[in-house]
């Protein structure tokens, strides 16, 4: 998988943050971004980023898996990400629009 350039990359992570401030995307796709911005696939970024088995990345990626909180906060934190609660989509902030 090809990484992208370093002015792709902050693009792709603007756009990263943006779609899950709006809700746009939830935490699967989320983790999906965040791999294909480090052009990473899901066993180099479950090996070498989180630390977590390719199986489980796998599993959650596509929507059969159920991780602990401690695996997703693995996954998320390569990107300054927090697992958190969050308010009913109705009072979440439109960023933008």
């Amino acid at each position: 998988m090809k990484r992208p350039n370093i002015n792709e990359m902050t693009d792709l992570k603007e756009t990263l943050y943006r779609n899950l401030a709006t809700g746009e995307i939830g935490i699967r796709e989320a983790t999906r971004q965040m791999r294909k911005i480090l052009g990473m696939t899901q066993k180099d970024y479950a090996q070498k980023i989180a630390d977590i088995s390719p199986r489980i990345l796998s599993e959650f990626e596509n929507g059969v898996g159920n991780p602990t909180l401690a695996t997703l906060e693995k996954i998320a934190s390569p990107f300054g990400l927090k697992i958190t609660f969050l308010p009913p989509e109705s009072w979440r902030i439109n960023v933008g629009g």
